[in-house]
């Protein structure tokens, strides 16, 4: 039995969230996943903690966040990789993430080698 998109789009969200907690040591506020033909997006709300907001407030302060917060998600990311894998059963092609020190909201895309979004639409 195939799972519907939103089965598979939560899951996702669920992994995700997961990982947040075992990799960078807390959790996002809400995580959301959306299937668009060949691409997962993630978007993780919450992701700064206080302190990082104070520190997003200088230019070089905004730069360093975005950067460190960029290392520690790409450090982790053949493990992201693995899980879209898991609950897909598609190879990830590539990974794309940016953060917004304003909102503290995250993006993820993960380029998948296959039109995912076509498994559901029967």
């Amino acid at each position: 039995m195939v799972n519907s998109k939103g089965s598979v789009e939560s899951e996702i969200s669920k992994a995700i969230t997961q990982w947040e907690k075992d990799f960078l040591g807390r959790g996002s506020v809400s995580v959301k996943t959306d299937i668009l033909r060949d691409m997962v997006i993630v978007m993780l709300q919450g992701v700064l903690t206080p302190a990082e907001y104070a520190v997003c407030e200088s230019k070089d302060g905004m730069l360093t966040i975005k950067k460190t917060r960029s290392e520690l998600v790409e450090s982790g990311v053949e493990d992201l990789k693995q899980i879209i894998f898991s609950v897909t059963g598609e190879e990830v092609k590539s990974f794309h993430t940016d953060i917004s020190s304003r909102t503290g909201e995250r993006v993820m895309m993960f380029k998948l080698a296959n039109n995912l979004e076509k498994q559901f639409n029967g």
